[in-house]
């Protein structure tokens, strides 16, 4: 997650020099490419049952195709304020959705490190909403609103379908097929603009941050996702989207020169006090 919210902050470059369908088409050939060898079954592995297809297909869905519409178009119409209170929410509907779809207990710390990651990241948000200083308003903003939280939706379920995946295919298999879903859904749209676009104007430093974003986005971070759900219950790992934007804000504030406050500095205590709260091993009774 630390690593997702870097690469977000720095595609923001990215954005400015390809089309963004064009950029995710790009993304997950790149990705394709790189993760060739993993998409066959190891030796050992169980073959793919028609309910891991059906899984694997909703998770690059949701998780890769929609997420990224929906938050796109969700900014564009809304208020930065409102943007990170929303996706703030992130980690209280992944518990949500792992109490309802995979029958998870909440435990008590659980609940109270959601609360202390939303209070953190809504704090996080409201020192940028206050740099940004003002809102977008009328109808546009409702439909924005709606947008994101449909984005935080999807990042949930990606999050507990990823928690199924994992107990029958391996990491490795299930970041190589996901990220072919996500470029076989984008691959219209890609195609299209393409066709379009002057590739020779692209400078060499903007490829290979092309190259990075990719490789970071489809193969090194939905690995790392996939192999660590197989031992964390998916209502604590979702504790651990609140550093997706502490990170990129960390990067803003290195990268790009923003100003770091107070503020800030309390959002992110409350922050990875609730990412603490839900990863401090328990006390184990006495022999």
């Amino acid at each position: 997650m630390g690593l997702v919210g870097s690469y977000v902050a720095l595609s923001k470059v990215l954005v400015l020099v390809f089309p963004v369908l064009l950029l995710a088409w790009l993304r997950f050939g790149i990705g394709a490419v790189a993760m060739a060898g993993w998409v066959r079954r190891q030796p050992g592995e169980k073959p793919l049952s028609p309910a891991d297809r059906r899984l694997l297909f909703w998770e690059s869905f949701f998780g890769n195709f929609l997420f990224s519409v929906c938050m796109l178009y969700g900014v564009s119409l809304t208020s930065a304020l409102a943007a990170g209170v929303i996706m703030a929410s992130i980690p209280a509907v992944v518990a949500v959705l792992s109490w309802l779809l995979l029958g998870e207990r909440i435990a008590p710390r659980v609940q109270a490190a959601i609360v202390l990651a939303v209070s953190g990241i809504a704090l996080l948000s409201i020192g940028k909403a206050t740099d940004a200083q003002g809102a977008t308003r009328g109808s546009s903003a409702l439909l924005g609103n709606a947008l994101l939280f449909a984005a935080v939706c999807c990042e949930a379920l990606y999050v507990v379908i990823g928690k199924k995946l994992t107990g029958n295919v391996s990491a490795k298999r299930i970041s190589a097929l996901v990220n072919l879903w996500g470029w076989a859904l984008v691959t219209p749209f890609g195609v299209v603009l393409a066709a379009q676009f002057d590739f020779g104007s692209v400078a060499a430093g903007h490829w290979l941050l092309l190259v990075f974003y990719s490789l970071a986005a489809s193969m090194i971070t939905v690995w790392l996702w996939m192999t660590g759900l197989r031992h964390v219950p998916a209502s604590s790992a979702g504790i651990f989207t609140v550093f997706l934007p502490v990170s990129a804000a960390l990067v803003g504030v290195v990268a790009l020169g923003e100003r770091f406050t107070p503020l800030h500095a309390l959002a992110f205590g409350l922050a990875l006090g609730g990412v603490l709260l839900a990863t401090w091993p328990a006390r184990r009774p006495a022999a």
